[in-house]
């Protein structure tokens, strides 16, 4: 894993390709919700993230116990920001930003086993990641994206292939990813593609044309 190397988790984690990602402001209702991981498991995606910058941690636990039930053990779950919810709801791991409970803070509340991910936009943030327990690394946004307001400065294939020098840790990249160009985003060096908005419009063909593409 070369020196300088951390990782919570006992081995260092296999990240899928498609890194799913269920915004909740994209789903009017929670069955829509529930509905479209559904799907995107049905298509073959082995783990999806739960981001929902909004709403109340009562609402948070309620619609992460209801994803938690419907997909059981088959797919990886990663909750957003919130590691004590994450926890609660018998997540597989908890993804941090920069602005979030911190990478050694969120360790804490989860504990050695779960994954603990962390989003990066530049070289600095990059490095300083590498040096915490998180399992995986984040970089982005690699194209422009509307999932995210106020988005950090695009990075370009060359802010992956730059990220990709810079750890050893898995990296998973996000920002404007799409069907057309996740493939130059995995040859530029990482590991996985996180994707919202393409995978919204029918979302079990959508994860397997995915699926198709990246393998």
């Amino acid at each position: 894993m070369g020196p300088g190397f951390q990782s919570g988790a006992a081995t260092m984690v296999i990240l899928p390709r498609l890194y799913a990602i269920l915004d909740t402001p994209l789903f009017p209702e929670d069955a829509a919700l529930f509905t479209a991981a559904e799907e995107l498991v049905a298509g073959g995606a082995t783990l999806l993230q739960y981001r929902n910058k909004s709403d109340n941690a009562r609402h948070m636990l309620e619609q992460a116990r209801e994803l938690k039930r419907r997909l059981g053990s088959s797919v990886k779950l990663i909750m957003n920001d919130r590691a004590d919810l994450g926890l609660a709801a018998g997540f597989d791991g908890v993804h941090v930003g920069q602005d979030d409970l911190s990478p050694e803070g969120a360790r804490k509340v989860i504990g050695e086993s779960l994954w603990l991910g962390i989003s990066t936009h530049n070289p600095d943030q990059i490095t300083e990641a590498g040096k915490t327990s998180a399992d995986y690394i984040a970089i982005g946004p690699v194209f422009p994206t509307v999932s995210k307001a106020n988005p950090d400065p695009v990075i370009g294939l060359e802010g992956v292939r730059k990220a990709r020098e810079l750890t050893r840790k898995p990296l998973v990249a996000i920002g404007g990813i799409t069907r057309e160009n996740c493939r130059s985003v995995i040859e530029a060096g990482a590991d996985a593609v996180a994707v919202i908005s393409d995978l919204l419009r029918e979302p079990r063909k959508s994860a397997e044309e995915f699926l198709r593409i990246l393998r």
